[in-house]
């Protein structure tokens, strides 16, 4: 549940504005008379999964419009409770969307390069490589609680959906620093100890199976998913972490090493489980509807999300391609 609260000029004519969303069919509304500043306000509560409508239809009315504002609130509980909807058709058509504005600024964030996310990928980095080289499967799944993959990966993925290029840059700047920085730490690791490069849970990060692609696939549509639902995606950041995190660390530490063909067959894991995710992300928010608002945006939208299906698919193809051709030279 949500309240939408929004704050405009008494010069507005509020009778189309609330005619629009008044489309929305909101729960309860109240527009409130002019104040001493000539400012009014317009408050309309939403069931879980409503309100886009309407805030469509006051950022299409108030494009022009200067000096106003919109806030979308959280409603915890409300009196008294409304009753559940009779019609299964209407409970059936009802989407479980978070909103496209909620969704931005929670998504945007997870896509920031700063010195916390360095640090936690170095943790986790750490963490990760040593648990591998020492068989503790408990610590490898503590590093992957730590590691904050799941951010620039689901904004890359969202960003494809609106077409908004300048998201994309930067997830896709801040995904391929953490990536390199966690292997350059192990890769560090790797030279400068002695680590057991026949550790079963380090070997594993080097085997390339249709059993790891899917769950790279299931992750990333998993963890978009849950963030286009409004749930929370801490669990699935984890899984995340699981597709990306062991074969970088296996990479940088075998390449440390010297094994540069096991560093290889884990790079490899790593472009397979990252590709997956991608395309596996992009497909759910295209599936939920995460599209821009206007029409224009959405042809540009459109364009990206095609070029990066494009992308996407060639590569995964490409890579397991290549996957097999390793599979089957070791099983000659």
């Amino acid at each position: 549940m949500r309240l939408i609260e929004l704050s405009f000029p008494d010069t507005v004519d509020a009778k189309p504005l609330l005619k629009a969303c008044l489309r929305a069919e909101p729960v309860d509304h109240r527009l409130e008379p002019p104040d001493e500043r000539g400012r009014r306000v317009l408050r309309m509560y939403f069931k879980s999964g409503d309100g886009q409508e309407a805030i469509d239809a006051i950022q299409g009315q108030l494009a022009e419009t200067p000096d106003w504002r919109l806030v979308v609130i959280p409603i915890e509980a409300t009196l008294p409770k409304e009753e559940p909807e009779e019609d299964p058709e209407t409970r059936k058509k009802r989407k479980t969307l978070a909103l496209r504005e909620e969704l931005y600024e929670d998504i945007a964030a997870g896509a920031n390069l700063n010195r916390d996310f360095l640090v936690l990928t170095a943790l986790s980095g750490v963490v990760a490589a040593l648990g591998m080289s020492a068989n503790n499967v408990a610590a490898v799944i503590g590093a992957m609680v730590i590691a904050p993959l799941l951010g620039p990966i689901l904004a890359f993925s969202f960003a494809s959906a609106l077409g908004d290029l300048q998201l994309m840059t930067k997830a896709a700047r801040t995904a391929v620093a953490g990536l390199s920085f966690g292997l350059a730490i192990s890769f560090a690791l790797g030279m400068s100890i002695s680590i057991n490069t026949g550790s079963p849970e380090l070997v594993a990060r080097t085997v390339v199976g249709v059993d790891t692609t899917a769950l790279a696939l299931a992750s990333g549509a998993a963890a978009a998913l849950s963030i286009s639902t409004g749930v929370a995606s801490a669990l699935v950041g984890v899984m995340v972490a699981v597709a990306l995190l062991p074969p970088s660390a296996a990479m940088g530490l075998y390449a440390g090493a010297g094994e540069w063909g096991m560093a290889a067959r884990a790079g490899l894991l790593l472009m397979i489980n990252v590709v997956s995710v991608n395309l596996a992300a992009l497909f759910t928010y295209r599936v939920k509807g995460v599209r821009p608002r206007t029409w224009l945006e959405r042809r540009s939208a459109k364009r990206s999300v095609f070029v990066n299906y494009g992308v996407w698919v060639v590569l995964i193809t490409a890579l397991t391609v290549i996957a097999w051709r390793v599979a089957a030279i070791d099983a000659l």
